[in-house]
């Protein structure tokens, strides 16, 4: 059994994209590994160092999670800021952590390209943040994407320099988490690459819409004029609805579809109204879950507490052994 660690950040609600990409495997990966799920609300301050409703937005992710299927009677969900002594290691590693690999980090480059104005020193130091979220927990795995593999390339380097500085074999050196090919890329609606909330509005599927916005965006679709031969390969925008289709509709569904495409006999109209239904069948009972633990905030409160509690526990056992190695002693 492996100690597997994933952060998620509070900004926005969850969409296909997300529940397809990461969490039904979250969902198999808590039953096979001893794993911790934590909301970001300190790397969220990044990018977003004066949001309206941190709170809000800390409740919204942890209420989503849970009716996905997040489990906190098998899992550790809790809350990054609730977990002081993260913060204590993030400082550590950043006394070992040198500007120019921190400058040359792709992430941060990105992100002063788009936001210069926002140049912060947490922008600057996330890889370290990062790396804290993880070895605090002496994780082996980390589910990462495209985008995040070299901060945990950095955080494999912190945790190699640590052990190196201190003539230790203290920290496992994580590695990713893979899904391998139950890991599914779900397109967006605008026809062209992944659904994503960053993207233009209508162009993601949130499992909190409701019946009316379900249909306005699946029918606002991007398709194009038909297929004008036999068998003819499908272009990006309709392999994408295609794509949509084959996750929320039964196999009979699916076969329907490619054969009236094949023939050159598809309507894309009938298409879209299917997937509509489909999509609003699928979303409806995360829909009902979502309303009734909102309303729980008992519920809630026992959650965080009770995931506060448990990595806190995991955490300044680390902490503790942490400053023995560094040579922080008491008086």
């Amino acid at each position: 059994m492996e100690i597997v660690v994933s952060g998620i950040r509070p900004t926005g609600n969850l969409h296909l994209g997300n529940y397809f990409g990461a969490i039904k495997n979250f969902i198999k990966m808590q039953k096979e590994n001893k794993c911790y799920f934590f909301i970001a609300d300190y790397h969220s301050l990044t990018t977003h160092p004066t949001p309206n409703d941190l709170h809000g937005n800390v409740k919204q992710v942890l209420v989503e999670y849970l009716a996905a299927g997040l489990d906190p009677d098998i899992s550790t969900i809790y809350i990054q800021s609730d977990v002081p002594e993260i913060v204590e290691l993030y400082l550590l590693l950043n006394m070992n952590a040198y500007l120019g690999e921190l400058e040359r980090c792709t992430s941060f480059k990105e992100k002063v390209r788009k936001h210069p104005e926002n140049v912060n020193a947490g922008l600057l130091t996330y890889p370290t943040l990062m790396a804290a979220d993880v070895i605090i927990h002496k994780a082996s795995k980390v589910p990462v994407g495209k985008d995040q593999e070299q901060n945990l390339e950095m955080m494999r380097t912190f945790a190699r320099r640590f052990n190196r500085i201190y003539k230790t074999d203290f920290f496992p050196i994580p590695s990713a988490y893979n899904f391998g090919k139950a890991l599914v890329k779900i397109p967006g609606l605008n026809g062209v690459g992944k659904m994503g909330k960053s993207e233009e509005e209508g162009n993601a599927l949130f499992l909190a819409d409701n019946e009316k916005v379900i249909r306005k965006k699946v029918m606002r679709a991007v398709t194009d004029s038909g297929p004008i031969e036999m068998n003819q390969e499908k272009p990006e925008p309709i392999k994408n609805l295609f794509t949509l289709l084959e996750v929320v509709s039964s196999p009979d569904v699916v076969a329907h579809f490619n054969e009236l495409y094949n023939k050159c006999e598809i309507r894309y109209g009938d298409l879209k109204k299917q997937l509509a239904e489909d999509m609003v069948e699928f979303c409806h009972p995360f829909k009902e879950k979502i309303e009734e633990l909102s309303k729980n905030n008992n519920y809630l409160r026992k959650v965080v507490k009770m995931g506060a509690e448990k990595a806190r526990e995991s955490a300044s056992k680390t902490i503790k052994e942490v400053r023995e190695i560094i040579g922080f002693k008491e008086f």
